[in-house]
């Protein structure tokens, strides 16, 4: 018997989602006013989920195992090389990941407990955890969580906020100079894209890596890496 395969999601169903999980933590907790946004929290206090640190690529035989959600155990773990308190530089990582299992629970979980219901008819084994690789980002569930994490842990109101804050306004920034300046001092490759100061700012104020924050700010429109055209001044 196959699982369903999850179904097509758009962006802002996505966000959406990541938003209505905010507010219900919010209606248990009070309001979230300001980052980092509390995902430790949110897994254990308010979705009551069992969370640890494991040696998961030891545990599946795989290196690039990153975090595992058992949806019956109703457990989440994180790979131990990930423990922000053993390996500070990797917090951002840490939480992302954490903000990645708890995708997979919002967005997947029912998926896995249909199928261990029917599964459960033929006194079949259990489906094994969701193991999360970073080889298997092209998988639509992995895709899902990815987008999930970033909505949860960057919301656009709390993001608009701080830009301006900073800024003095909500402006996009046009990064393609320094882009093309840092990319020259580091010697990147010409597909690559380094991460701007702007970025790495919000990033700390969010505590998530830079590299997420400037995906975010793209997304938002914050930042943008091409020189506007002489159109946009028309519209």
């Amino acid at each position: 018997m196959v699982m369903e395969k999850p179904k097509f999601l758009k962006p802002e169903e996505i966000e959406n989602a990541s938003l209505k999980l905010i507010a219900q933590y919010e209606r248990k907790f009070g309001a979230v006013i300001k980052p980092p946004i509390p995902v430790e929290e949110i897994l254990e206090a308010h979705l009551e989920l069992g969370f640890d640190f494991e040696d998961l690529a030891g545990a599946f035989g795989v290196d690039d195992v990153l975090g595992a959600t058992w949806i019956q155990e109703r457990r989440v773990a994180v790979d131990q090389s990930l423990d922000p308190l053993e390996y500070p530089a990797k917090e951002g990582r840490y939480r992302f990941t954490v903000a990645h299992e708890l995708g997979h629970w919002e967005l997947h979980r029912h998926y896995f407990l249909a199928d261990a219901a029917q599964l459960s008819l033929f006194d079949e084994e259990p489906k094994p955890p969701i193991v999360c690789r970073t080889s298997s980002r092209k998988d639509p569930m992995e895709w899902q969580a990815d987008h999930f994490a970033g909505y949860l842990l960057m919301p656009g109101d709390l993001v608009f906020n701080a830009w301006e804050a900073i800024h003095g306004n909500r402006e996009p920034y046009i990064a393609k100079r320094e882009m093309a300046d840092l990319s020259s001092k580091w010697g990147l490759a010409e597909n690559a894209q380094p991460i701007v100061e702007t970025a790495r700012t919000l990033a700390r104020e969010f505590n998530v890596s830079g590299q997420a924050m400037q995906i975010r700010l793209i997304g938002l429109g914050l930042i943008k890496t091409k020189q506007p055209g002489p159109d946009l001044f028309y519209n």
